[in-house]
C-alpha cells in the first residue's frame, strides 16, 4: 500500500511552473487562428525582443528548439572538416550539431568539481584543426568563461555556448548570453518552459552581423518575399518558433528570475543538509535547472529512491561512449567516473517543504547502500 501512495504522489525530477497567464496566452493565440508564422512576427518577434534585453544581448534569434540553436549557430562558423571540442557529458544534440554541420567532435574532460568542461583539457586537446570550442554551462552551473574565452583569443578559435540548461545563469554579474554566442533550450522541463522552443543570442562583432542570415537559414533560406513570392538564396531549414510557445514563453519569462531564485534556495539547502562528500557546489549566478550528487551504486540508489516516490534521472551518460561517437583513443578519465556515478535530483519551485524534507532525508538514508 505504501509504495502504491508513493507511485502516486511521486515527486517528479521536472514539473513546468505555470499558471493563469500561461492557459490565458494559449487560448488568445487559438482564438487568433495566427498560429505559425516561419517570418517570425506576432509573439515570436516580441519574445525576442524581452529575451535579448534579459540577457542584455545585442541579438537573438528564436527557433523551434535547442538542438536547432546549436545547428544554427555552428552553421554560422563554416566548420566542415574542422574540429570542434565540446563536453562529452552533455545531451548528445550537443555532438549532433556538430556533425549536421561537418564538423569533427573531440572530446574534452570536465572540471570534477563542476561538471563543467575542463580549460586544461581544452588546451591539450586543441590542434592546427580546431575551429570552434563548445562547452556547456552545465546544470546551469557557469563554466569558466574568462579562461576558455582566452584560449579562444590565443588560438584564434570561436565560442559558441550551450546553455540549453541556463537560462537566466550569470557569470560575473552578467546573464549568460550577453558574452558572446549562446544557444538556449526552452523545452517544457526546462527553467524557461515551452512547449517547445530554443534561441540564439548574439554579441560580438563577428557573430552580430549574421542575425539576418540565422532568421533566413531558420526558414528554409526564404529570402526577398514580398507578397507572396520569394527567393531562395542558399539552404535553410524549417527551424522557426510557433505562436503558441512564443505566448507562453512571453509569461515564462517574466518571472524566470523569480523562479530561479527559488531553485537556487532548494539547492542551497541540498548542499547544506545532504551529507556527501561529492555534490554539486553553490553558485550565486547558477540557476540550478536540477542539482546532481555522485553515488556508489547508482542502480540500487536510484531503485530505492523511487521505492520512496523520489523520481531521479542521470544528466548524462557521456555522449564518448555511446555506439555512434565511441572511439578507443578518446580516454576521458573524469568524464568517464562521473558518468557512472552522477545522479539527478529535482529542483523545480513546485516542490513544496515536506517534498525537499522527503528528498533529503531519503538521499542520506540510501546513499551509501
Amino acid at each position: 500500500m505504501k509504495n502504491k501512495m508513493a507511485m502516486k504522489n511521486k515527486i517528479k525530477l521536472f514539473d513546468p511552473v505555470f499558471g493563469k497567464k500561461e492557459e490565458q496566452a494559449i487560448i488568445k493565440v487559438l482564438k487568433s487562428r495566427f498560429w505559425a508564422s516561419g517570418s517570425g512576427s506576432g509573439n515570436v518577434k516580441i519574445f525576442e525582443e524581452n529575451f535579448r534585453k534579459f540577457v542584455n544581448a545585442k541579438k537573438c534569434v528564436a527557433v523551434n528548439n535547442g538542438t536547432s540553436a546549436l545547428h544554427l549557430a555552428l552553421s554560422l562558423m563554416d566548420i566542415k572538416g574542422k574540429e570542434v571540442i565540446l563536453p562529452s557529458l552533455s545531451f548528445v544534440s550537443t555532438a549532433h550539431a556538430v556533425i549536421y554541420n561537418g564538423g569533427i567532435p573531440i572530446f574534452a574532460d570536465i572540471d570534477p568539481k563542476s561538471l563543467c568542461i575542463d580549460p586544461t583539457s581544452i588546451e591539450e586537446k586543441t590542434t592546427n584543426k580546431t575551429k570552434v570550442i563548445l562547452p556547456v554551462h552545465f546544470a546551469g552551473l557557469p563554466c569558466n568563461l574568462d579562461k576558455i574565452q582566452k584560449l579562444c583569443k590565443k588560438h584564434n578559435l570561436r565560442l559558441v555556448e550551450d546553455a540549453a540548461h541556463a537560462a537566466g545563469s550569470t557569470y560575473k554579474n552578467k546573464k549568460i548570453g550577453a558574452h558572446g554566442a549562446a544557444c538556449f533550450s526552452f523545452h517544457p522541463v526546462k527553467n524557461l518552459a515551452m512547449p517547445t522552443g530554443g534561441a540564439i543570442t548574439l554579441n560580438d562583432k563577428k557573430n552580430v552581423m549574421y542575425g539576418n542570415e540565422l532568421k533566413i537559414r531558420r526558414w528554409c533560406g526564404i529570402t526577398s518575399r514580398k507578397g507572396a513570392t520569394y527567393d531562395i538564396s542558399e539552404l535553410g531549414w524549417n527551424f522557426y518558433m510557433n505562436e503558441f510557445a512564443a505566448a507562453v514563453g512571453i509569461e515564462q519569462l517574466k518571472k524566470l528570475d523569480f523562479l530561479n531564485k527559488k531553485r537556487r534556495n532548494i539547492a542551497e539547502r541540498y548542499f547544506k543538509e545532504i551529507k556527501s562528500d561529492y555534490k554539486m557546489p553553490m553558485d550565486k549566478g547558477c540557476s540550478y535547472h536540477f542539482y546532481w550528487i555522485c553515488v556508489n551504486n547508482r542502480k540500487k540508489f536510484m531503485r530505492k529512491m523511487d521505492e520512496q516516490g523520489i523520481e531521479t534521472g542521470i544528466h548524462y551518460k557521456p555522449i564518448h561512449t555511446m555506439s555512434m561517437y565511441k572511439n578507443k583513443k578518446t580516454k576521458l578519465i573524469e568524464t568517464e567516473k562521473v558518468g557512472e556515478n552522477v545522479v539527478s535530483i529535482a529542483t523545480h519551485p513546485n516542490l513544496s517543504e515536506k517534498n525537499i524534507d522527503h528528498i533529503i532525508s531519503s538521499i542520506n538514508k540510501f546513499q551509501n547502500i
